[in-house]
């Protein structure tokens, strides 16, 4: 089945079965590394891609769902200007250990950055609900995602 989307601002088409997930579509096809298999189920957030600007698991999404959507990954917004204070923050914080939860956390700051300029930490920590992290705690991605708003 074909389904088109754009892609990191580009019109794509792919051909898909139709019970493909999208995290295999954009991970396998496109060749987008930063999206990954985690747990499957939609409870960790390795594998969060933003759908209309929206942070959404791709492996609960099927392709042919996102017909005509806007899919954004980590590597759509490498020249974004709030994508990179939100990177160098979290370097400078710390809050980067293995890096295999980093992108599920960096777009999900980066929607709710885009909603609010100045998010309370309340906000902050809702947005990050359901992206889980082994290494640092969660402290240091909290700091850098605090400092951004100074």
């Amino acid at each position: 089945m074909k389904v088109r989307f754009i892609l990191n601002n580009r019109e794509v088409e792919v051909d898909v079965d139709p019970r493909e997930i999208l995290l295999d579509t954009l991970r396998y096809r496109f060749g987008l590394k930063s999206v990954k298999r985690g747990c499957e189920r939609g409870e960790c957030g390795t594998c969060t891609v933003l759908i209309n600007d929206k942070p959404v698991y791709s492996c609960m999404v099927l392709t042919v769902q996102v017909e005509g959507q806007r899919i954004t990954t980590v590597e759509g917004l490498v020249n974004d200007d709030l994508f990179k204070k939100i990177i160098v923050s979290f370097a400078e914080k710390g809050a980067i250990q293995c890096g295999f939860c980093t992108p599920g956390f960096i777009l999900t700051a980066y929607a709710l950055y885009r909603i609010k300029d100045k998010p309370s930490i309340e906000d902050i920590l809702k947005a990050l609900e359901g992206n889980l992290c082994r290494c640092t705690g969660y402290k240091k991605i909290v700091d850098a995602l605090t400092s951004i708003r100074s």
